[in-house]
């Protein structure tokens, strides 16, 4: 296949979002995929074939006509893809031999002996325009090619890949065999791939009329998130030393305004995840000389579990259904009860499970621990940014610099209602006093960087009771349009959370063709929407997730639902014709 895609990503992933490279709005136009039938479209084939493979690509030489028309034109099956009356891509299949490879190799079934007595295609020529190279023409194109090779019967694909282009075509699929052929100008990599089920692997990859997304895409993920300028312009700036008045500053600056948006008392900031967080709290809990209470109701809740076994601490777990509503009765009983004779003396558990998009009932949370006379701690790492905090009666709280605060990740926060004292029985790291003792001077322990820290500060400054309470009402109506259009969600009304939905799809069984959340994430993704499915914990249960977190609007949240409602609807379809009779 000789591929022109120079812009293609090497990680192997597809492109699936339209970016136009002359800052005009083209690409909201409406792409087509179809095989080509009409002169002017095999005219313009041959106009796209020059530009690639004389112009871009000097494999043939130039002439006046500004055309190519391959050797092979009158048995070739072109597929292309328009966007109005403009051919944007192209690939084309020939089945006829001697391929093109048999001509390089000297014969195919030398070195692939799954050639032998197979149906055998060859795919080759396919181009697309350099302004729709980061776009879903690619991926339209390869779904066109694999349904027409698994109609056709056929055995095998073979093509002639570039190879700077290997994780790509392994990515969807290819093998190589045999030796690179071509040039040094342009080498290539003979592959091949079995057309098996190919159908259902391309599935929900491509539909025959789609709208091309508009602009940057679109980020509904817990983590990154879609960033404000000011927040990358402040990360953009020249790095500071830890050491200098500067740096100590803008730490007061961002210890201030986190102070001020949870009522906390104290705030510790290190480099690290929300999980490195975890881990100082879980140091903080092995201190007290009393056993506590985990509680657990989806992913991250089970993680306090692993973070608590793992600090060796005597503990309680209250687990819960992954999405079920928290039972405070059963809380409340294992916090009054003993271990060894001892009262608990914390409870440790998630204020917002992200996981599930479930919102604990915090002050119902502090009422219980203030007449069990418990110190309560909580994982406070989507909830920080994206919902009203208030961990004034609250022991310990972790964070990250990442989610609702709309900064990069790579900062963890500790919160303490007390002034931590340094303990030498810890590690250096996990010390939170240690973080703690120069919060007054704007003092870290260890190296911090000046970026991620200017980053915070920018996005810190952006937060108010105006963002938090549209991020509530927003997410209030999404919930109540993906239940009217059928969906299940996983949280209950009364405790979900608003920057974090959970949509639990019916997975596929024998009896039932369910609706598969990776094939709907992807499709989203090829309108220019980014969602949450591809953690292991969402694929094991079939969730998908939308998060309201960084800059979102409510625009935005319009443009998905029809898309959303399309593909759910093509996806209903085509199960439904797979369904056995009776």
């Amino acid at each position: 296949m000789d591929m022109t895609q120079r812009n293609i990503a090497e990680s192997g992933s597809l492109p699936v979002d339209d970016v136009s490279t002359n800052g005009s709005n083209d690409n909201a136009h409406r792409l087509t995929f179809k095989q080509a039938d009409e002169p002017w479209e095999f005219e313009e084939i041959s106009q796209l074939n020059y530009a690639s493979f004389v112009e871009e690509v000097p494999q043939h030489p130039s002439n006046d006509a500004g055309v190519l028309v391959d050797r092979f034109h009158d048995q070739n099956t072109y597929f292309i893809c328009r966007r109005d009356h403009d051919l944007v891509g192209m690939i084309c299949v020939r089945d006829r031999r001697p391929f093109s490879l048999d001509e390089k190799l000297g014969s195919l079934e030398e070195y692939l002996p799954q050639a032998e007595g197979a149906r055998v295609c060859e795919v080759r020529l396919l181009a697309v325009r350099p302004d729709m190279r980061r776009s879903r023409v690619l991926t339209g194109l390869l779904t066109m090619m694999a349904r027409y090779c698994q109609e056709g019967g056929y055995d095998y694909v073979v093509m002639s890949g570039r190879v700077s282009q290997q994780a790509l075509y392994r990515h969807i699929g290819f093998i190589p065999f045999g030796p690179v052929v071509g040039d040094d100008d342009a080498p290539y990599q003979p592959m091949y791939r079995p057309v098996g089920n190919v159908g259902a692997e391309f599935a929900g990859l491509f539909h025959d009329d789609v709208d091309a997304p508009p602009g940057e895409p679109v980020i509904l993920t817990p983590g990154p998130v879609a960033m404000p300028d000011s927040v990358v312009r402040a990360f953009s700036r020249p790095p500071l030393s830890h050491r200098s008045p500067e740096f100590a500053a803008m730490m007061q600056s961002v210890r201030r305004r986190l102070l001020a948006l949870t009522n906390a008392s104290h705030c510790a900031v290190m480099v690290g995840s929300g999980t490195m967080a975890n881990d100082v709290v879980a140091a903080q809990l092995s201190r007290l000389d009393a056993p506590g209470v985990v509680v657990t109701a989806g992913e991250f809740g089970e993680r306090l579990l692993d973070h608590a076994n793992r600090m060796g601490l005597r503990y309680t777990a209250v687990q819960h259904e992954w999405g079920a509503p928290l039972d405070y009765d059963r809380i409340e009983k294992a916090l009054s009860d003993t271990v060894d004779g001892q009262p608990a003396g914390w409870l440790w558990m998630p204020h917002c499970e992200t996981s599930t998009g479930a919102l604990a009932d915090l002050p119902r949370l502090q009422a219980m621990c203030r007449q069990h006379d418990a110190r309560l701690a909580l994982d406070c790492i989507s909830s920080i940014g994206a919902t009203p905090v208030d961990l004034s009666d609250v022991w310990l709280a972790s964070g990250a610099s990442g989610k609702a605060l709309a900064a990069y990740p790579g900062l963890g926060l500790v919160f303490s209602s007390y002034p931590p004292e340094p303990d030498e029985s810890l590690p250096r790291y996990l010390d939170l006093g240690l973080h703690c003792a120069g919060e007054d001077s704007g003092a870290v322990p260890f190296t911090l960087s000046s970026n991620l820290l200017a980053a915070l500060d920018a996005g810190l400054a952006r937060q108010s009771e105006a963002l938090l309470s549209r991020i509530d009402h927003e997410g209030r109506w999404l919930r109540e349009q993906l239940r009217d259009m059928g969906f299940t969600l996983v949280a209950t009304e009364d405790e979900s959370a608003g920057a974090v939905t959970t949509i639990a799809l019916p997975a596929r069984s024998s009896t039932d063709h369910g609706l598969e959340a990776q094939e709907m994430g992807r499709y989203l993704e090829a309108h220019g929407f980014y969602t949450s499915y591809a953690s292991g914990y969402l694929r094991r249960r079939n969730w998908l997730q939308i998060c309201l977190m960084g800059e979102t609007d409510h625009d935005q949240l319009e443009r998905l639902l029809p898309v959303l409602a399309a593909q759910l609807d093509a996806m209903t379809r085509a199960g439904a014709a797979t369904l056995p009779e009776g």
